[in-house]
């Protein structure tokens, strides 16, 4: 078994080959089959296990991150190239000469993910349990939580696009059951269904993808792709490439289908820290990394993938900067973030290694920050309205520090752990240098200058949410009723987990760059960094973006800070009235899609109410006419029984006769 990054000629290095699972590696499919079992068993015991079924949710969740700590730690101690394992569970799909095996690629990039998924998703079990303390389905919530994490890590730790794909699917039903777990409202239902629709219209890209795979390497094994993308016609590869592309702008809330992130919001809020910081809006940047060999083989994909991401970074930041509601602030940025990683994603070889390491980062500093937000909506009686907050900073200092440390961390300050991850993917923005077939220096002006401004304006809009939430001075009012609101601390239950999460926000940045430790683990993976020359000094780079940084925030001040906020929303111009509706995006879409769709089904409505309906009346009504006409004959008169008797005999000598003759 074996396999081979040979595309990747412009890295430094190559993968390393693929060697059968050994030690804990072969104990990997423990991950996902105890959290898996816990969410079982919860919902099987049904109410007999409210008392209890928190915990056992939540020790799940820790088992499966110490059996992966304990696979890292195989990882990094191996030697002579064992650091890509792979294991045959069992043989899924035996299908003549096309099978798949239901099998495990355990490797640095996988593990990545296993420990941001178990480490950060079980501090947000610990949170959980005291958010949702009071709340009747607390057991059903948290076997909802143990399936969204047993189906991230199958999707990660997947050795074939199928295995994946249940992955992928999972990851969908969990959202659906979570965005939607307090369903009562219909508000709620909507986004659930929203989010769970949109990610079908995602879905079909990878069962596209995957289609393709099997028509040129009856296989969908990332081996067998891998080897084989170089060996089929550009048009093949480039069609796997962007059918990926749009699976991966579905799961990830990129372009053109990130419209249902922010209803999102609807969930229970570690359900929000936990789908835009560790598992479900992630998997599509795992995709196109995963994917590497396919982008390479594609250019023209590839470029696809990074002007999504840039796009997406634009919008999520502009979104980002109208809205008062802090869980769709946090939400907007999320978006923005990704697509920071898609951007470098998209860039090939030079960007694969950051886009992961911003994901890893992002995952500890995104999730504080959400659980930030949950704090504050746990001492604001569930207001999400910054406008009624301010001065926050008086009452809930633990989770105004931790706060600020997530703050500081998406702003990319020095020394906090963004300035280590978002600053590389933009000095490789402007070390790009081609554009599909294209190649050029201006193409790393367009894609740095894109990252830059993204980077301005998330300063902006982040401080902003800062300054609004912790400073100038209280407008602690219900909205409803203006009713005051009294704020006061969370606690340890949630306090502790946010502590944890701010340390990596400031520390886990810089220790994951000492010596290039980050890129040279993933290296057998993916390749060595391709490290390529930018436009413009590197140093300068680093200069203009903090500049920038320091300019956005100083602004938010300004206006939020130092200025008087109002508790109503103020008038705004074009722009911030379309950033406040998310640039028209609902809209587009329903008189695109859903307008249409709408109209065909009231058609294809009346087409059956006419034509097929009217069809079967018909019928009807025809078997009916005939029945009264047979009636007729059926009078009881013997002598009409005779008649018909005497005129059936005359028919047939008739016939006979004349055949006769």
């Amino acid at each position: 078994m074996t396999t081979s990054f040979a595309l990747h000629a412009m890295n430094d290095g190559l993968a390393e080959v693929i060697v059968p699972a050994t030690g804990a590696a072969s104990l990997a499919w423990l991950m996902i089959a105890i959290p898996l079992a816990s969410a079982a068993i919860l919902l099987l015991l049904g109410r007999s296990s409210d008392r209890w079924g928190h915990l056992l949710a939540t020790c799940a969740s820790w088992v499966s991150f110490i059996v992966g700590a304990v696979i890292v730690a195989q990882v990094l101690g191996a030697d002579g190239g064992a650091h890509r394992m792979a294991h045959t569970l069992f043989t899924w799909i035996p299908a003549g000469d096309f099978s798949v095996n239901f099998g495990l690629l355990v490797d640095p990039l996988s593990l990545t993910f296993v420990m941001l998924v178990t480490f950060v998703g079980s501090l947000i079990h610990v949170y959980a349990i005291a958010y949702m303390e009071h709340d009747k389905d607390r057991r059903r919530f948290f076997a909802y939580l143990n399936l969204f994490i047993a189906a991230m890590l199958t999707l990660v730790l997947a050795d074939s696009y199928a295995v994946l794909f249940v992955g992928w699917e999972g990851v969908g039903l969990a959202s659906y059951l979570l965005i939607g777990f307090w369903n009562h409202v219909p508000a709620n239902a909507r986004a659930a269904k929203k989010a769970f629709v949109m990610n079908r219209v995602g879905d079909m890209g990878m069962l596209a993808a995957m289609m393709v795979m099997v028509a040129n390497f009856s296989s969908v094994r990332f081996e067998d792709v891998t080897e084989g993308v170089a060996t089929i016609p550009v048009a093949q590869a480039t069609a796997i490439g962007i059918f990926l592309l749009v699976a991966a702008c579905g799961k990830s809330a990129q372009f053109p289908l990130q419209a249902w992130l922010g209803d999102a919001m609807a969930g229970p809020t570690p359900v929000s820290a936990l789908i835009h910081a560790a598992t479900m809006v992630t998997a599509g940047v795992y995709l196109v990394v995963r994917s590497g060999a396919v982008y390479v083989a594609a250019p023209a994909a590839a470029t696809a993938v990074a002007i999504i991401g840039a796009i997406t970074l634009l919008f999520g930041a502009i979104v980002g900067s109208a809205k008062d509601d802090m869980k769709k602030v946090l939400a907007a940025s999320t978006m923005s973030q990704i697509g920071y990683m898609m951007l470098g994603a998209g860039l090939g070889p030079i960007g694969w290694a950051f886009a992961i390491f911003h994901l890893f980062t992002h995952g500890f500093f995104k999730a504080l920050m959400f659980l930030g937000a949950g704090s504050v909506m746990h001492g604001m009686a569930d207001q999400v309205n910054m406008r009624r907050f301010g001065a926050l900073r008086t009452v809930m200092k633990i989770t105004w520090v931790t706060f600020m440390m997530g703050w500081l961390a998406i702003l990319g300050v020095p020394p906090f752990s963004g300035f280590w991850s978002k600053d590389k993917i933009i000095e490789a923005a402007f070390a790009a240098h081609t554009f599909g077939s294209i190649e050029a220096p201006w193409i790393g002006w367009v894609y740095g200058l894109v990252a830059l401004i993204g980077a301005g304006i998330t300063a902006f809009y982040m401080s902003r949410l800062f300054f609004m939430t912790f400073h100038g001075r209280p407008r602690w009012t219900t909205e409803a009723e203006g009713s005051p609101v009294h704020p006061h601390e969370s606690n340890a239950l949630m306090t502790v987990p946010m502590i944890i999460l701010a340390i990596g926000a400031i520390f886990i940045g810089g220790l994951m760059s000492i010596g290039d430790f980050f890129t040279n683990w993933l290296s057998p993976a993916i390749g060595g960094v391709h490290h390529g020359e930018p436009v413009m000094p590197v140093m300068a780079i680093q200069i203009l973006t903090l500049v920038l940084v320091i300019a956005g925030a100083f602004l938010a001040w300004r206006m939020y800070g130092a200025g008087e906020v109002p508790t109503g929303v103020p008038a705004g111009n074009a722009l911030t009235e379309a950033a406040r509706r998310d640039l028209y995006q609902d809209d587009v879409n329903a008189t695109l899609f859903v307008a249409p769709a709408a109209g065909l089904a009231k058609l294809a409505t009346g087409g059956d109410r006419k034509a097929i309906d009217g069809a079967v009346g018909l019928v009807a009504k025809g078997s009916a006419g005939v029945g009264r006409l047979i009636a007729i004959t059926q009078n009881g008169f013997v002598r009409a029984y005779a008649s018909y008797i005497l005129g059936g005999v005359v028919v047939a000598l008739a016939i006979v006769l004349g055949f006769r003759l």
